[in-house]
């Protein structure tokens, strides 16, 4: 990853999804913030099938980008924080800013009538993250 931390605003996220043509094992990945570009659409590198995303999937494309926005512009906050899980004889406590970097962010969301995994890449800010 590049060893430059992105501005709030420029926070770098890809997302991808398995191509949905029969027999094709292709992966196809974008960034983000393309999602709002009018002409905006993802191809299959494998089989070149093309995707058309309707205005619901854009904009639950874009609203997940100004979350991770959000998100960037609260870490901060999110360094301060933690998710309590109660445990016999106690608890324990995770840093928030861990889970966000340690865990597989995903989405669901129908392409027509199949529901289809997103996966996403956030970029974290600082390069020392995942040191």
């Amino acid at each position: 990853m590049n060893s430059e931390a992105p501005a709030a605003g420029q926070a770098k996220a890809r997302i991808d999804f398995r191509c949905l043509s029969e027999g094709c094992n292709g992966i196809v990945e974008f960034d983000l913030r393309e999602v709002a570009g009018k002409d905006f659409q993802p191809v299959c590198p494998v089989c070149r099938r093309s995707y058309v995303l309707d205005a619901e999937l854009r904009d639950k494309l874009e609203r997940m980008m100004k979350l991770i926005v959000a998100l960037r512009n609260s870490e901060d906050i999110l360094g301060d924080s933690a998710v309590s899980i109660n445990v016999a004889g106690g608890e324990v406590r995770v840093p928030y800013a861990l889970l966000l970097t340690r865990l597989n962010t995903l989405i669901t969301l129908n392409i027509g009538d199949t529901p289809t995994d997103f996966h996403l890449w956030v970029e974290p800010s600082s390069p020392e993250t995942f040191r």
